[in-house]
């Protein structure tokens, strides 16, 4: 369940904010005048967040490239045959 306190709750149930952050694992949204201002987390689950953001980020960018890639006039397509020869060879140390 969403968890939304008053900005005001830092200050005065500061306590009751950190155990939900830090032991129930929840994100603390705050709010200011009645609108969102923030989210509280622990440094674990933002941590998380990123590593998981920046992997979404390499995979998007490989995928970018490798579009690019196939999109270029001079890339060379293997068929199933030529890369699994490709394979054997290689994983039998002739290349």
């Amino acid at each position: 369940m969403i968890n939304i306190r008053p900005v005001s709750d830092l200050r005065n149930k500061y306590p009751e904010i950190e155990d939900l952050v830090l032991r129930e694992n929840e994100a603390v949204y705050l709010t200011k005048n009645g609108y969102g201002s923030m989210v509280v987390m622990s440094i674990e689950k933002y941590s998380k967040l990123m590593s998981d953001l920046e992997y979404e980020e390499y995979i998007e960018n490989a995928l970018d490239e490798a579009d690019k890639e196939a999109e270029d006039p001079n890339t060379r397509f293997y068929s199933h045959e030529e890369f699994k020869q490709m394979a054997r060879r290689a994983f039998n140390g002739k290349e």
